[in-house]
């Protein structure tokens, strides 16, 4: 007996229910047997005029090139869905522009981990995301999701890479046995006064000025000791740069000899034969990146993009290229040479070697200490 096109509507929609097709694919299909049927319903627009972009706003230079190159431009060969993209040298940046913006305006940011996921979620930015349309998911590290989770049991985001901030410097000036030796206090001899940078950042001024304290930049006991040193630095800098690529042009250019850096800008300059050393201190600043899909998004659209990112194919590929390590647990996913002799790689998928800033401890203090470095960036 031929099946009637109610009957297939029926069919369709147990079969989106069960998982056995996608949110886009279901809604495609059954528009177009509805509309053979004589059916309208209030979807159907939507799902005629399939979604043929997605936006993704991210952090430009290298890192973004990888993602382009090794995700972007595959995915969109595969599914024929374009990957639009923005860029933004400080993330609140982004930020503000989505507070003014529509629904849906931004879709996928390249986003800084759970210091700012919780920015996100306290301004209602978040979506919840259906994490089995992204299986891949199942690679990733354990530990790099439970983070995210606490804050909200239904994930807007998914880990996507991670690093450190840890010190940069000039090997043709600087030993190795004296930045290991320094530490963190590296930043503040007075013998590279005038050589010294560091990311005009109030959370890496703060963070590093709690080392150079000797106290837990999770757990500050005296603010007025931290406030001090970060004027001292600031006193001793060259210059506080605001972009990996300033970053790497500083270094490579010997204009400063030391600073504060991103463990991936590091990675590429070494991999350029640049004389640069990197240490990470103990207790020196971790992060992770997520991808975070915002409400107001094409569900289906980013969950398929986000999966295709997290495919170890892909992930590994974009690895190598932005010089990150990926949010893979290398216990689960066979990972490359490359990719392990990475600063800040932790072999163990655990994370345990890499200490991360406490979201909700940071975001309690996050508006009273950013007015008060904005002060000191000024001089005060």
């Amino acid at each position: 007996m031929k099946m009637t096109n109610i009957k297939r509507l029926e069919r369709l929609s147990e079969r989106y229910r069960n998982g056995d097709i996608s949110r886009r694919n279901f809604l495609g299909l059954t528009a177009a047997a509805a509309a053979a049927t004589g059916l309208s319903m209030p979807w159907m627009g939507r799902a005629m005029a399939a979604v043929s972009e997605v936006r993704f706003d991210g952090w430009g230079g290298t890192v973004q090139d990888a993602i382009d190159k090794y995700a972007f431009q595959p995915y969109t060969k595969k599914t024929g869905i374009k990957v639009v993209q923005g860029t933004f040298g400080d993330e609140n940046e982004i930020i503000t522009k989505i507070k003014t913006a529509s629904p849906g305006d931004f879709q996928v940011v390249h986003s800084s981990g759970v210091n700012y996921y919780i920015k996100y979620v306290n301004a209602g930015f978040n979506s919840e995301i259906n994490e089995a349309n992204i299986p891949n998911m199942a690679n990733v590290s354990t530990a790099m999701i439970e983070p995210f989770r606490k804050i909200t049991p239904k994930l807007s985001a998914v880990p996507y890479d991670y690093g450190t901030t840890g010190i940069a410097y000039n090997t043709d000036v600087i030993s190795p046995e004296e930045a290991k030796e320094q530490g963190p206090m590296l930043l503040l001899n007075k013998k590279y006064a005038g050589k010294i940078g560091g990311y005009a950042d109030m959370t890496t001024r703060v963070w590093y000025a709690a080392l150079q304290t000797g106290q837990d930049p999770n757990d500050i006991k005296d603010m007025d000791a931290v406030w001090a040193k970060v004027r001292e630095v600031r006193d001793m800098a060259k210059k506080f740069w605001s972009s990996g690529a300033e970053l790497m042009d500083l270094l490579s250019k010997g204009e400063i000899v030391v600073t504060d850096a991103w463990s991936g800008r590091v990675a590429s300059l070494q991999q350029q034969g640049r004389p640069i050393g990197y240490l990470d201190p103990p207790k020196s600043y971790g992060w992770m990146e997520d991808m975070l899909i915002l409400k107001g998004s094409p569900m289906a659209e980013c969950e398929e993009l986000v999966n295709f990112m997290l495919d170890p194919t892909t992930s590994i590929a974009v690895a190598e290229g932005q010089s990150y390590p990926p949010s893979l647990d290398p216990t689960k996913v066979k990972l490359t040479e490359k990719i392990e002799k990475l600063p800040a790689f932790d072999p163990t998928g655990k994370m345990e070697s890499i200490t991360f800033a406490d979201p909700i401890y940071w975001a309690e203090n996050e508006d009273a200490w950013n007015k008060q470095w904005d002060r000191i960036s000024k001089g005060a």
